[in-house]
């Protein structure tokens, strides 16, 4: 809903800033968390002690990614200034960025790549972080050990492939990219070697008739999960890292320890199996880090990456770009202009 009468954000902490949001964008987060989707996770990260038993979340503001202006800094930000031009990814256990003002912490924000305007910066940082948690964090690939690795991305038209086919490239990794045929052309132009349709007959059989690979992303989960993994060089540290997991639907299902003990058990019991097999089985979360966004930015202001935006909407829109997303086949992002001029 579109409201104006919302609370202007305060710091509470001293390594706190307060953003003016110049621009935001869409993530499937959004979506999921306005069902309800990890309320209890998140619940317990908002208020770990239950010291607010009067108040709920709500309102909730909604939207992860900002790109806008340092309007003020806690006492222990030394390394922001008001006015500076900045992008972030804020966590799910805050409040969020479709607002005309953000708390983010210091350690959260980056400067924002200096060759896009905040529209375009936008659309980068929640799956650039989440790629970059994947990839890199969990993955363990870099700039200096991706050279020749076959590299295997599924869901690559997204936001999060979209990124982590480009950031592959960079790296100079060979990469197969999955996703549909109407979205084969924008996969090749950011520089995928072998695109593969998964509409076009059975995407298993396609991809046994390839040499197996050393790394898989799954953006897409589900029955992939099964025959993957096959997919991969046997005892030779190659890994498969999945960003769908039922970490947060199961605390909403059984509760934070019960569902703590299962997410558990089912990562524990899934890599001891693979692992007998000699392949890695991980599981990525997004992960708010201002210093993976320097890298990040370094990337995109040396023309290795780029932003790849589906539609702009303007603020008072917003719902009509939650209806575009729950469509979904989205090529790339859908970005909101906060403040209308950009």
């Amino acid at each position: 809903r579109f409201t104006r009468e919302m609370m202007f954000p305060i710091i509470h902490f001293p390594n706190e800033v307060i953003i003016k949001v110049h621009a935001a964008s869409l993530n499937p987060i959004d979506l999921s968390m306005r069902s309800g989707y990890g309320a209890t996770a998140l619940n317990m990260k908002r208020d770990p002690l239950k010291l607010k038993t009067g108040e709920t979340e709500f309102p909730l503001t909604l939207g992860r990614d900002v790109s806008g202006v340092v309007m003020e800094c806690g006492l222990g930000v030394s390394y922001f200034k008001p006015g500076d031009e900045v992008w972030a990814a804020i966590p799910p256990w805050k409040q969020g960025t479709l607002s005309e003002f953000v708390v983010a912490s210091g350690n959260e924000v980056s400067f924002k790549p200096k060759c896009l305007s905040h529209t375009e910066a936008a659309a980068l940082p929640y799956v650039g972080l989440t790629a970059w948690s994947a990839l890199n964090q969990v993955g363990g690939l870099n700039q200096s050990n991706c050279s020749g690795k076959r590299i295997l991305i599924l869901g690559a038209s997204g936001g999060v492939g979209t990124f982590a086919v480009q950031l592959m490239k960079a790296w100079d990794a060979h990469v197969t990219a999955v996703c549909s045929h109407d979205a084969s052309t924008l996969v090749k132009k950011l520089g995928a070697d072998d695109v593969i349709d998964y509409k076009s007959g059975n995407l298993e059989e396609q991809l046994k008739t390839l040499p197996l690979f050393d790394f898989i992303l799954d953006n897409v989960g589900g029955s992939t999960e099964k025959w993957a993994l096959d997919l991969l060089k046997k005892w030779s540290g190659a890994t498969y890292v999945t960003l769908v997991t039922p970490f947060l639907i199961n605390m909403d299902r059984l509760g934070v320890a019960d569902g703590m003990l299962q997410t558990g058990v089912t990562v524990g019991s899934k890599t001891l199996k693979h692992l007998l097999k000699g392949v890695h089985y991980r599981w990525a979360f997004f992960m708010p880090s201002g210093p993976s966004l320097d890298e990040i930015a370094e990337l995109v202001d040396s023309g290795k990456i780029q932003p790849v935006i589906d539609e702009v909407f303007s603020f008072s829109e917003v719902p009509e770009a939650f209806l575009k997303l729950e469509g979904g086949h989205a090529r790339g992002k859908t970005v909101i202009n906060v403040v209308s001029r950009q």
